[in-house]
């Protein structure tokens, strides 16, 4: 009954916010209560909830202080030069302006974290899709998929869960598995590839003066980075004071947004994503700036304190040595306000849907309900079945719930015949990709909620390019003799 009760509470909060008939939050929040109810715990809600919220509480905070830390970073200036040389790359042509988010995306995420990934790459592409009137939705989608494989870092956690579930060294799990992680980096490249040249046919090969319009139309980048201190990017036709940007509407992939757009000089192609002359800017703070960041995520990934109390030490310390006037600090924060209050609402209502999966019980039920439809026959296949399984659990799930709950069960019915549990912690690896937009996955709010896209959409389009990539790393691994 449980575990009925389990899938029907998550096929009811997909079905909701794929039909745009609920908010992520309140589905988030009323679904699960309203299950916790039929399953009989209604009185236990609170507990439930409760538990939930302690166990995210600390990812809350790290997000929270991420936002503001990475947004003043790119309102200073430290990430400009990536940015450029991948907008350089880009010009007006669709097909390399997607390829390039997925190559930003990419390097991005070597530092381990998704909100900083997707902070930095909308701030930087959101205004080219915009200003083109490309489709959002192949934005987070290739976003995501990017950092989705990249997630598999030691660092980035998942392999790391892995490592400590089944007693194995992270580096034995993750060195082999190179190979079958850079074919489905190559194919999320050459998907962005081809999701660019279908933009490019919808759209024309496209210059920005040709989407100039003499009505000014106005718009809003929510990561701070730009002119007069305010956090906005601003857009103008080459050598022309002033002209307005176009914030082309859509409705389905392209959520629509409104705001506000100060002008500034563009570059050779007449167009400027992130204005290279914001007064926010700190030239003379660039090395300090980027040792600061080196320095944090190197204790990061040695873990010599926890994330959180890194971000937030980290934040006061940006704040106070570039902006050392009250009044500009509070500036930066409030430029930075919205997302950080989407992000953590999105958060805390997440725990309740996970508290009340955990409380309840039904996930423990789901679990043990997908490992026992395993047929008899496939025990010698287990590491196959592991990375098959990987795909529905770890979107389902927390990355805590299956590599500490589930993948122990799968690794020992694997050991009955012979597989290693070095082969059962790579196969668990496979389902990342997907894992990333998963609606229990709080980074993944960040990424739709910075580029309006809604999150029924993001989850419609990317689904099936996300599973196809989870298939061809599982595909390279079996072939390699990896998995």
């Amino acid at each position: 009954m449980l575990t009925i009760l389990g899938f029907a509470m998550i096929a009811t909060f997909l079905v909701l916010i794929m039909m745009k008939k609920m908010s992520p939050i309140a589905a988030l929040v009323l679904i699960p209560a309203l299950f916790c109810v039929f399953v009989g715990e209604g009185a236990k809600l609170g507990d439930y909830v409760l538990d939930g919220v302690t166990d995210l509480a600390p990812t809350a905070a790290m997000l929270m202080f991420a936002i503001v830390y990475f947004g003043v970073m790119i309102d200073v200036g430290l990430f400009d030069p990536i940015v450029r040389g991948i907008l350089k790359f880009c010009k007006a042509d669709p097909m390399r302006i997607v390829v390039g988010t997925a190559l930003l995306a990419a390097i991005v995420s070597l530092d381990g974290d998704g909100s900083t990934t997707f902070m930095i790459t909308v701030s930087a592409m959101y205004p080219l899709y915009k200003r083109l009137k490309m489709s959002l939705v192949v934005m987070t989608g290739v976003a995501a998929m990017a950092n989705g494989v990249m997630n598999t870092l030691p660092w980035g956690g998942p392999t790391a869960r892995a490592a400590t579930a089944l007693k194995v060294d992270a580096s034995d799990i993750f060195v082999p598995m190179i190979p079958a992680l850079l074919v489905g980096l190559a194919f999320v490249f050459v998907l962005s590839y081809v999701l660019g040249v279908r933009e490019r046919r919808r759209l024309g090969v496209l210059t920005l003066d040709d989407m100039l319009e003499e009505e000014t139309e106005t718009e809003t980048v929510l990561v701070g980075s730009g002119g007069s201190g305010d956090g906005k990017v601003s857009m103008r036709k080459a050598g022309t004071a002033g002209a307005g940007a176009a914030g082309g509407t859509g409705s389905g992939a392209d959520a629509p947004g409104e705001g506000t757009a100060s002008a500034a000089s563009g570059d050779e192609d007449g167009f400027q994503g992130l204005d290279p002359n914001r007064s926010t800017l700190r030239p003379k703070l660039y090395w300090f700036n980027a040792l600061l960041t080196v320095g944090l995520l190197t204790a990061m990934i040695m873990e010599w304190l926890p994330i959180p109390v890194l971000f937030l030490i980290g934040a006061a310390l940006v704040l106070s040595v570039n902006f050392p006037h009250i009044p500009d600090q509070k500036a930066r924060l409030a430029a930075h306000a919205d997302n950080v209050l989407n992000v953590s609402g999105m958060v805390f209502a997440a725990a309740v849907f996970t508290g009340v999966l955990q409380g309840t019980g039904m996930v423990d039920h789901m679990a043990k309900w997908m490992v026992d439809v395993i047929p008899a026959g496939m025990g010698p296949h287990m590491a196959l079945v592991t990375g098959i399984l990987s795909l529905p659990l770890t979107y389902f799930m927390s990355n805590d719930g299956f590599y500490f709950g589930v993948l122990p069960v799968l690794a020992e019915a694997g050991a009955a015949h012979g597989v290693t549990p070095l082969e059962m912690a790579r196969a668990s690896l496979v389902g990342q990709p997907l894992h990333m937009s998963s609606p229990l996955v709080p980074a993944v709010y960040v990424l739709v909620g910075m580029a309006r896209v809604e999150f029924g959409d993001h989850t419609k389009f990317v689904v099936k390019w996300a599973a196809l990539t989870c298939l061809v790393i599982l595909g390279a691994g079996m072939l390699f003799g990896i998995i």
